[in-house]
């Protein structure tokens, strides 16, 4: 809170007095309309006070005594003023009833929530996605550093201004080895992470608010990727030398056709193959990045691939289908593979998921509520945004409603002449 928009007052007054006459003298500490009080132990007899002036009256020897001490407590009080505003702790009477009195709680910074977050969710998110977090608490210090704000700055300071800040940092910000600003998709991506580091801090409650609560993700809507049925032969059939590009294609292939993500596909188990209800084999797992159940039947050239190389040394050892490779490998040999097929597309394994989503399930007439289920979606929302209905799947029914319409004669219309 700016210290130069803060009212800060301090009153003291008495209660009720007791049956000799004496009153408690109690003092309230206002900031912002909001107040607290706090007994100042001394006692004053109730002839002696002056409510006006909140002081005892006269120049008696009990009174210069009374009026002595509340002006220490005034100061001291006043210095836990002043010492907030210099350790830009939170400007409440709370906070400055507990400075005076030598209970202020330690603050808690962001370097004890990323701390406290990062000991709780590394045992339940992937590596991949606590490396996301740790470039996003990263970028919060760096934001710290360029705002001139201490490193031991209280998150309960944390506002709507602060986020709003910190998003324009993230958006002008430049890395020395990347000269081009973060898209607003990424800028987005680190305001998602953070924001749930946020919700940790108040359900642990050391927030008692939300600063998120006003603000909106806005994330720009983009076309999926994805290999049309041409493109898709092709990396079936290209001839490769390479026995890695060659693994690396077959495991690009099993996406293509089973809709697995990468951490799926490689961690995929003999275990994981069962015989289904049509008496065929089918694929039973769960995505590691939400735990959602994934049954779907094999298709034929998935099975194939499965036969190929669930008996090579390296997967056996591993206890995977699969023989281990790392992701930033399998994605540069992926580059390669876009290269020697001569397709301009933004090659992942990724891509290989959007590919069974759209060429080969919706293209082919299955219900989106069918795809949604075997890609272990939740909400159907999510695979339309994975799934886009390409534009021969639309010609392709055109055609037969057309063919339909083919014999369909418009009435004679009739002009006076």
């Amino acid at each position: 809170m700016n210290s130069k928009k803060s009212t800060f007052g301090l009153i003291f007054f008495t209660k009720k007095a007791n049956e000799n006459g004496e009153c408690r003298i109690y003092s309230r500490i206002t900031i912002n309309g909001k107040s607290v009080d706090l007994s100042t132990k001394r006692i004053v007899n109730k002839i002696l006070w002056n409510s006006a002036k909140g002081m005892a009256r006269g120049t008696s020897k009990e009174s210069l005594e009374v009026n002595d001490y509340l002006e220490q407590f005034r100061s001291g009080v006043v210095d836990a003023y002043q010492e907030a505003i210099i350790q830009q702790k939170p400007l409440t009477p709370e906070n400055i009833r507990n400075t005076f009195l030598g209970q202020d709680e330690a603050a808690h910074t962001f370097q004890d929530l990323f701390n406290y977050h990062n000991e709780h969710e590394k045992q339940v998110l992937a590596k991949g996605t606590m490396k996301n977090y740790y470039t996003t608490q990263d970028y919060i210090l760096q934001f710290l550093k360029k705002s001139k704000k201490p490193i031991g700055w209280d998150i309960s300071q944390l506002s709507y201004k602060f986020i709003a800040d910190f998003e324009l940092f993230l958006r002008t910000f430049k890395k020395t080895d990347d000269p081009q600003p973060l898209n607003n998709n990424g800028v987005m991506k680190h305001l998602e992470r953070f924001k749930k580091m946020i919700n940790m801090a108040v359900t642990i409650e050391w927030l008692d608010k939300d600063p998120f609560v006003k603000h909106k993700l806005k994330f720009t809507s983009k076309e999926r990727g994805y290999l049309t049925d041409e493109e898709l032969a092709i990396v079936e059939t290209k001839e490769l030398e390479s026995d890695k590009l060659n693994y690396v294609r077959d495991l690009f292939l099993f996406g293509c056709y089973t809709g697995l993500s990468y951490i799926d596909a490689v961690n995929l188990a003999p275990h994981n193959i069962a015989i289904g209800i049509d008496k065929e084999q089918w694929l039973i797992t769960q995505r590691q990045k939400s735990s959602i159940p994934v049954k779907l039947p094999l298709l034929p050239i998935a099975t194939q691939l499965i036969a190929k190389h669930r008996d090579d040394p390296r997967a056996i050892s591993a206890g995977t289908i699969f023989r281990p490779i790392s992701n930033q490998k399998l994605n540069d040999y992926l580059k390669d593979l876009a290269s020697k097929c001569e397709i301009v597309k933004n090659f992942s394994f990724h891509l290989a998921r959007h590919t069974f989503a759209t060429t080969v399930t919706l293209a082919n007439g299955v219900p989106i509520e069918t795809v949604s289920k075997m890609l272990g979606h939740t909400k159907i929302s999510t695979t339309q945004i994975y799934a886009k209905v390409i534009e021969r799947k639309v010609s392709d029914d055109m055609a037969v409603l057309r063919e339909k319409l083919n014999n369909v004669r418009l009435p004679t219309v009739k002009t006076n002449s």
